[in-house]
């Protein structure tokens, strides 16, 4: 590893410790709801640290897909919160020891095989699989931190369908985004909230958790990255109570990024145009 990566990665891990970690130092992050919430969450901007605490009502699945793995998947489940009743990795058929790493650093860990190749496919894989009443999603290369999904619960239990985690409103950033995907995030975002009346701040982000009972409602197709929009999209369509807390991105911990700007910018999209052009979700099936 080069000098700069060092002081980068050395970087990142001091800003991720004190995310995690001290929280004491800074402001209580805000949810940006981007369509009406319910009566029980009037206080939506105010997720105290006492809230963040306390067990939750339901029960907790995370889904976390991974495919070559190793180097990165027990930095995240070491990170999982004790508000965590299960954790599902959906496996890419890895061909290093990411299943090892995996059970070795969670033995309570379930995995799945993953029905179909991309990410969509493994999310909805592990959809099917989780027992849980609330549903998170998190990548496995150390990009998003499991420490800040007590938030996300905490939103889900005060009225929310669906919360989304955003770089870009009060409180939340992104150390690895670069000026392209910025500039794309920005505006496949401004088409969403000008096709769709939204306020969102972020788009192409996948730190997101939902109530189980709307995945018939969202009824997920995509198999690729495209996948994310598609949750937000069909959300919208429907309805459902939408909010955004802050999160902050971290760079990949090791290895290279899946992602393809332009490819699945592209993918994006069509998406975009895909679901605009359909029917309402709240239509006859």
């Amino acid at each position: 590893m080069s000098n700069t990566a060092q002081r980068s990665a050395g970087l990142a891990e001091r800003v991720a410790e004190r995310w995690e970690v001290d929280p004491t130092e800074r402001r209580d992050p805000v949810a940006a709801p981007a369509t009406q919430p319910a009566p029980a969450a009037t206080a939506a901007g105010e997720p105290t640290r006492r809230h963040e605490r306390e067990t939750p009502r339901g029960t907790v699945s995370v889904i976390v897909p991974a495919r070559n793995e190793a180097a990165n998947i027990g930095w995240v489940l070491n990170r999982i919160p004790d508000c965590v009743d299960e954790v599902i990795l959906v496996d890419g058929e890895s061909t290093d020891a990411t299943l090892e790493m995996a059970r070795a650093t969670l033995p309570s860990l379930r995995i799945v095989p993953q029905q179909g190749p991309g990410k969509g496919s493994a999310l909805r894989t592990g959809f099917l699989a989780a027992k849980g009443d609330y549903i998170v999603m998190i990548d496995a290369d150390g990009s998003m931190s499991p420490r800040e999904i007590p938030r996300y619960i905490h939103f889900l239990e005060s009225g929310f369908d669906l919360v989304k985690g955003s770089r870009f409103t009060g409180g939340g950033g992104s150390l690895d985004i670069t000026m392209l995907r910025r500039l794309g995030n920005r505006g496949l975002l401004a088409l969403v909230n000008v096709m769709y009346q939204s306020t969102l701040t972020d788009l192409c982000y996948g730190f997101v958790a939902f109530n189980r009972n709307v995945l018939d409602q969202l009824d997920l197709r995509s198999s690729g990255f495209e996948i994310e929009t598609e949750i937000t999209v069909r959300a919208l369509l429907a309805g459902l109570r939408v909010a955004e807390v802050p999160t902050l991105e971290l760079p990949r911990r090791t290895g290279q990024s899946n992602l393809r700007t332009f490819r699945d910018g592209h993918r994006v999209l069509r998406t975009l145009l895909r679901e605009r052009n359909g029917r309402p979700l709240g239509a006859a099936r």
